[in-house]
């Protein structure tokens, strides 16, 4: 709430502008707020972010205060004001960041998810565990990221590889684009929104054990190394009654290397796959087992509305786990129902959004 508030006192210096244009929608559009968002809310929904003023500036031609994101990060203090806005001009940024637990509110708005770029390659095969190979770690909450680029350049040959990794409660990151290869985004935990990101990798590219949501996304597989399967997502949630689920709602799987849509990380993994496009790269079992017949009596696997040639149930597996699901039972993963105490932090980032149904 605090966030959000500070949202509030941020638009006085902000004018509002037409909301970008977006997919037909089932449910209620943003555009379409609900009455009992007041006044400030809705200037905040509307707002320009380019109007947005930069707490800090971050340009490698010493244009800003610092040259480095995490020279920024580190000066942050303590006891900061929230939002607390960075602007990231123009670049390829090499580091390693981390942004801390202190770090509350931070909200990092680039030039371009291709022109701002934070690239490094620590990999699992130079001897580096999986969540420390991370460019881009975020472990404070309420992280706001927009217009972005994250990178890992280890290559297939580096095996898990991240380029994002965020424990981040209440984040959200829009027109962002996220590229490795294995283990490309790491949703470690908590609840965390994408929207009209990019998602580039060929094994588990999209993993962990958060409360993700995928909307509007286009998730790119790229070619592996000989004999490796291509996986989209791999879920990890461990006990039954947790809320953990990666929920790819309005996207479009593509590019021409055969994959399949997810495997069980853990054992009540939890995957849906909904409204979305998927070209005829995928696998007609649609999804691999990981080892054995590991979860998958356990696992929540489901897919609805799906379009496009690599949509096709025919050929699909036919696990305990592969859930045939009504529209009621898939809305329960539609934003608005999944993050069940309220999806106010989404609606405060500025962002298109969709708390219901969507096209594909």
């Amino acid at each position: 709430m605090a966030v959000i508030e500070g949202w509030t006192k941020l638009l006085e210096k902000t004018n509002p502008v037409p909301g970008a244009a977006h997919r037909r929608l089932l449910a209620q559009a943003q555009s379409e707020f609900p009455s009992w968002v007041d006044p400030a809310q809705r200037r905040l929904l509307a707002a320009d972010p380019a109007g947005v003023p930069a707490d800090m500036v971050v340009a490698q031609d010493g244009s800003g205060q610092y040259k480095s994101i995490m020279q920024a990060i580190s000066a942050i203090p303590k006891k900061h004001k929230t939002p607390f806005v960075i602007k990231v001009k123009a670049g390829v940024y090499k580091e390693h960041v981390l942004i801390p637990k202190y770090a509350d509110g931070i909200v990092m708005i680039g030039d371009g998810p291709t022109k701002t770029r934070v690239t490094g390659s620590k990999n699992f095969a130079a001897g580096v565990q999986t969540s420390d190979t991370a460019t881009f770690a975020v472990v404070a909450p309420n992280f706001v990221a927009r217009n972005m680029g994250f990178e890992n350049t280890a290559g297939p040959e580096g095996h898990q590889a991240v380029a994002y990794r965020s424990r981040s409660d209440n984040s959200v990151l829009y027109n962002c684009a996220f590229d490795g290869y294995q283990d490309t985004l790491y949703a470690q935990a908590y609840r965390q929104f994408y929207r009209d990101c990019t998602i580039t990798g060929t094994i588990d590219f999209v993993f962990g054990t958060a409360t993700t949501v995928l909307q509007n996304c286009k998730l790119i597989v790229r070619k592996p190394l000989p004999n490796q399967a291509c996986i989209v997502t791999a879920e990890g949630k461990k006990d039954p009654n947790g809320d953990s689920a990666i929920v790819l709602q309005g996207c479009h799987i593509t590019h021409t290397n055969k994959a399949y849509l997810g495997r069980p990380w853990k054992e009540y993994s939890t995957t849906i796959v909904m409204n979305s496009i998927l070209d005829d790269l995928i696998a007609p079992e649609g999804w691999l087992p990981w080892v054995g017949d590991f979860g998958l009596n356990t696992l929540f696997y489901a897919e609805f509305e799906n379009k496009g040639a690599g949509s096709a149930q025919g050929g699909r597996v036919t696990w305990k786990g592969i859930r045939k699901l009504t529209a009621a039972q898939v809305e329960t993963f539609t934003p608005a129902k999944l993050y069940v105490e309220g999806d106010d932090w989404i609606r405060a980032a500025n962002v298109p959004y969709v708390a219901g149904f969507m096209k594909a």
